[in-house]
């Protein structure tokens, strides 16, 4: 008798909705089915003790051959949240079945919404596909980064295969005001040729504001240059915000020039920087 067949890969899909009770941002809801996982929300903002940061977690140890995780983010009206990742996620080797993370981010009026993972890391064979949409109310801000990194931990540099990348933002009227959608084969970064030339990282970021309430594009590349990285920062389409590429010689250094990226618009939107979050 045949063995059965293994499985394609895991099916996911978390949901979390966060609202204002009793003066704080609360983390009203919550479906967070394995891998994923989630600590309790803190507020540890002394300025804004309202705004609640929470972290995600993977229970599995990263994304493997066939994973299909979607995550759910709804900010209601008024409320204010920061959510990143304890630390860097790890693509194993995909096999030739790719895996895939779809994010979509609800930000209600007047509500403020960062969603700063830290970078993916592609192993040799990897083949990934990152998905974010962003639905934004009047009045709302967001801030957004999506960072990638190669590392062999063979230390051949061995290729990853395909990384994917979308994110499109949108009004409530279901307007598209921005649409950004990129993808490279993991041997085209590979030996002195590589685009990306001395570095081994790179990533986006987006700063979601009206005008007044964001920063000076040479605030951001400042302060990505003080970690080693680079970026180029313009206006996004349509009047969304700012849009930031940046790059990095290894994911350490894009974690830190993105969350770096992550205060300065903190600020700016908020009028008060961040208390440092712990990882």
């Amino acid at each position: 008798m045949l063995a059965p067949a293994p499985p394609a890969g895991r099916r996911a899909e978390a949901r979390l909705a966060f609202a204002v009770a009793g003066g704080c941002t609360r983390l009203v809801r919550q479906h967070v089915p394995y891998p994923v996982h989630v600590t309790r929300p803190f507020h540890i903002e002394a300025a804004r003790p309202g705004l609640a940061t929470l972290y995600l977690q993977s229970a599995s140890g990263g994304f493997y051959r066939g994973d299909d995780v979607a995550l759910a983010l709804e900010v209601a009206a008024g409320a204010a949240v920061h959510v990143t990742t304890q630390a860097a996620t790890v693509v194993h080797d995909s096999r030739g079945e790719g895996c895939r993370q779809a994010v979509s981010i609800s930000v209600g009026e007047g509500a403020f919404c960062a969603f700063v993972p830290d970078p993916v890391v592609m192993f040799p064979g990897a083949a990934f596909a990152s998905e974010i949409t962003v639905d934004l109310a009047p009045g709302a801000m967001a801030i957004l980064t999506d960072g990638v990194c190669r590392h062999d931990p063979g230390g051949h540099a061995a290729a990853f295969e395909r990384w994917d990348g979308a994110t499109v933002v949108r009004d409530t009227a279901g307007r598209v005001l921005l649409a950004d959608r990129g993808g490279v084969d993991g041997a085209e970064l590979a030996g002195p040729r590589s685009p990306l030339g001395c570095y081994a990282a790179f990533g986006t970021a987006l700063l979601l504001a009206p005008p007044d309430r964001l920063p000076a594009p040479v605030a951001i590349e400042a302060a990505v240059a003080a970690h080693g990285c680079i970026a180029g920062t313009g206006p996004a389409p349509n009047g969304a915000g700012l849009a930031v590429r940046l790059l990095a010689p290894a994911g350490g250094a894009l974690a830190r020039a993105m969350d770096a990226v992550f205060a300065v618009g903190f600020e700016a939107m908020l009028g008060t920087p961040p208390a440092r979050r712990r990882k």
